[in-house]
């Protein structure tokens, strides 16, 4: 197993997630495990009952739960102020349901990455998340699927690529769910790859 070097400074990292946080619980846990020279800092969702809030706290974790209060100028704002509080040095959307605006944006510019279960740009978009991705994947009939980490920008799934991994989709898997669930550990691995590069980076 690859160790990291313990005399640099931990990069650290914020996660949103609006889902059950199997990312977060695989970044904290790899953090942990000293596979990932980073420190989770804060897990925060709009979802009070996001399974990410829950992962977090089992772990010692930071947490909490975004205002969604207010119009758009006022979330983000909240929003920001939460993350700067918390000074990370990345911010990694995995599973975030909410457009994240332009003062967040311009506060963490170039420091904030989502990954997104398909080979973007094919399926992404808004309302394209989740089991809907998958499903759109099985109703075209593709033959593979894949993941894709790339940075946040305003749109949805629009910013550059920075990462992706593909997956062929083997004749039995014929549910969304199915697919889901073999996609997952290839999601969870082609994220933690580039966090370890950014990681190296910043040491």
């Amino acid at each position: 197993m690859n160790r990291c070097p313990s005399n640099s400074p931990r990069m650290r990292l914020a996660i949103l997630a609006s889902g059950r946080g199997s990312h977060a619980a695989n970044i904290i846990d790899r953090c942990a495990a000293n596979e990932l020279h980073a420190e989770v800092v804060l897990v925060a969702s709009n979802n009070p009952g996001s399974g990410a809030l829950g992962e977090a706290q089992r772990r010692g974790i930071a947490t909490a739960s975004i205002s969604t209060q207010g119009d758009a100028t006022t979330q983000d704002r909240n929003l920001c102020g939460l993350l700067s509080r918390y000074r990370p040095d990345w911010v990694i959307t995995a599973g975030f349901l909410k457009k994240i605006g332009p003062e967040t944006l311009s506060t963490f510019e170039d420091h904030i990455l989502n990954i997104h279960p398909s080979l973007l740009p094919a399926y992404g978009g808004q309302g394209m998340y989740g089991l809907n991705v998958h499903r759109a994947v099985l109703d075209a009939g593709e033959t593979q699927t894949g993941a894709t980490v790339h940075w946040v920008n305003a749109h949805y799934d629009e910013g550059a690529i920075v990462a992706q991994v593909n997956l062929p989709i083997p004749d039995h898997i014929t549910t969304p769910e199915a697919l889901a669930g073999a996609l997952l550990p290839h999601e969870h691995q082609l994220l933690i790859n580039v966090l370890k590069n950014i990681a190296s980076d910043h040491a």
